[in-house]
C-alpha cells in the first residue's frame, strides 16, 4: 500500500507519519493571490474561446482530420521546442513583468488575426502561425505563473491555491470559453477571437498590479548568472537525479499523448459520430468544467486519504475509463460524462505533481527544473495531436480512443508497481 499521507518535510523528503486530521476550513489566500488568480483565470477564458473557435474555423477550411488536428499541433509544438529555454529565462527575468508583457503581446497578436479574418484574409496557415505563437507565449507564461504561487501563499496553502488556480483555469478554458467561443462563432468567425484578445489585455493589466516580496520576482542578480547552456545543464542534472520527479515527468508524457490526441479530433467525432452542431460541440467541450470543479474540491481530501501515489494511479485509470466510454458509447450524454471524468483526473494529476515540484525543487532552480519536466511531459502534446489526426484519417476517429484505452492500461500497471518505490526514495 502507498503511504496513508505524504507530506513534504523542510529538507525535501516525504514525511509519512500519520497525523490527526485538522478540521478543514477554506483558507484565506490573500489579495495578491487574488490578483494572480484573476489574471490567470481571465487568460484561461480567452484561451478557451479560441480553443473552441479555432477547430471550428479549421473545419470550415478543410475536412481532412490531419489538418484540423494541426491546430492542436501548432499550439502545443512550442512546449517541446522552447520548454527548456523558457525555464532558464524565467529564472533570469522579472516574472510578474514578463507575464504582463506576454499577455499584452498575445492580445495584440490575436487582434491582428481578428483583423485578417474580418477582412477575409483568414486561412489555415494563418491559423497555424497564430496558434504557434500563442503556444510559444504560453510556454513562458505557465512556467512563470507556477513559480509565483509560492511567493503569494504560504507552503501549507499550496494545495488549496494550486487547486483554485487549476480549477478556475479549467473552468475558463473548458467551460466558459468554449461556450462563448462556439456561440459567437455562429454569429461571425472573427468575434470569438476578439473576445480572446480582450481577456489577454485584462490579464496584462491585472499582472502589472501584482505585488511580490522583495527578491521573488527576480531571484538571481545579473552578475551571478551562469551561461545559458550551463543553466540548462544544471536543470537536466537535477531532474534526472531525482527519481520521483523524473518518472512522473515520463508518465505525464504518456498521459498527455492520450489526452491531447482525444481532444484534437473531438470536433470531428462530435460532428460525424454524434451529429452535433458547432454549438453542440462547444457544449460538449464545456462538460469538462464539471470535472475540473470537482477536482478542485475533491483532490485535497483524496490525497490526504489515499496518498499521492494511489491518487496518481486513480488519475490514469480515470483517463482510461474516459476513453473507453467515448469509444464504446457514441452518445452525447455519455461522452460529456467521459470528458468530465477525464478533466477531473487531469486537474488532480496537476495539483499533486505541481505541489511536489514546488516543494521538492530548490527555489532558485524551479524555472530550469520545471522546463525539463515540461519538455518530457508536454513534448508529447504535439505528437499526440498529430498521431490522432493520422489515425482518425486512416482508421476512423473511434480508433483514437480505443488506442488510448490500451496505453492508459499499460501506464496504470506501471505506475501501480513503481510509484511506491519512487515516493519512498524522494
Amino acid at each position: 500500500m502507498f503511504d496513508k499521507e505524504n507530506r513534504v518535510k523542510s529538507d525535501g523528503s516525504l514525511d509519512t507519519e500519520t497525523r490527526p486530521e485538522p478540521v478543514e476550513q477554506r483558507p484565506r489566500l490573500g489579495r495578491q493571490f487574488g490578483k494572480l488568480w484573476t489574471a490567470t483565470s481571465a487568460s484561461a477564458v480567452g484561451e478557451g474561446v479560441s480553443l473552441a473557435a479555432a477547430p471550428l474555423m479549421a473545419s470550415t477550411l478543410t475536412d481532412d482530420p490531419r489538418l484540423i488536428a494541426g491546430v492542436s499541433m501548432a499550439l502545443t509544438l512550442p512546449y517541446a521546442l522552447f520548454g527548456i529555454p523558457a525555464g532558464v529565462l524565467v529564472d533570469r527575468v522579472d516574472r510578474r513583468r514578463a507575464m504582463a508583457r506576454i499577455d499584452l503581446f498575445r492580445g495584440l497578436l490575436i487582434s491582428a488575426f481578428v483583423a485578417s479574418v474580418a477582412l477575409g484574409f483568414g486561412s489555415l496557415w494563418a491559423l497555424y502561425v497564430c496558434f504557434f505563437l500563442i503556444g510559444t507565449c504560453e510556454t513562458f507564461f505557465r512556467n512563470a505563473a507556477q513559480i509565483l504561487v509560492p511567493s503569494v501563499v504560504s507552503e501549507e496553502h499550496l494545495v488549496a491555491a494550486n487547486g483554485r488556480i487549476m480549477g478556475s483555469e479549467t473552468v475558463g478554458s473548458q467551460f466558459l470559453g468554449p461556450l462563448i467561443g462556439s456561440s459567437l462563432f455562429v454569429l461571425a468567425p472573427a468575434v470569438p477571437f476578439g473576445v480572446n484578445a480582450a481577456t489577454f489585455f485584462a490579464s496584462a493589466i491585472l499582472l502589472t498590479r501584482l505585488q511580490l516580496p522583495a527578491g521573488d520576482a527576480l531571484p538571481q542578480p545579473t552578475a551571478e548568472r551562469p551561461r545559458l547552456l550551463a543553466d540548462m545543464a544544471t536543470g537536466v542534472r537535477w531532474l534526472f537525479k531525482h527519481r520521483l520527479l523524473r518518472n512522473l515527468s515520463l508518465t505525464a508524457g504518456a498521459i498527455n499523448l492520450v489526452y491531447t490526441g482525444a481532444l484534437a479530433v473531438l470536433v470531428i467525432y462530435a460532428h460525424r459520430e454524434l451529429g452535433l452542431s458547432d454549438v453542440g460541440y462547444g457544449v460538449l467541450v464545456a462538460c469538462q468544467a464539471v470535472g475540473a470543479i470537482s477536482a478542485a474540491k475533491l483532490s485535497p481530501p483524496l490525497v490526504r486519504r489515499i496518498g499521492n501515489g494511489w491518487a496518481l494511479v486513480s488519475v490514469v485509470v480515470a483517463i482510461g475509463c474516459s476513453n473507453l466510454i467515448i469509444w464504446l458509447v457514441p452518445n452525447a450524454w455519455a461522452v460529456g460524462l467521459a470528458l468530465a471524468l477525464g478533466a477531473c483526473a487531469s486537474v488532480t494529476w496537476n495539483i499533486v505533481t505541481v505541489v511536489l515540484r514546488q516543494t521538492l525543487v530548490p527555489k532558485d532552480l524551479q524555472g530550469r527544473v520545471n522546463s525539463i519536466y515540461r519538455l518530457l511531459a508536454w513534448g508529447a502534446l504535439p505528437i499526440g495531436a498529430g498521431l490522432a489526426g493520422v489515425i482518425s484519417k486512416s482508421h476512423g476517429t473511434p480508433a483514437v480512443y480505443a488506442l488510448g484505452v490500451g496505453l492508459m492500461a499499460v501506464v496504470a500497471v506501471r505506475l501501480s508497481f513503481g510509484a511506491r518505490k519512487w515516493f519512498a526514495h524522494a
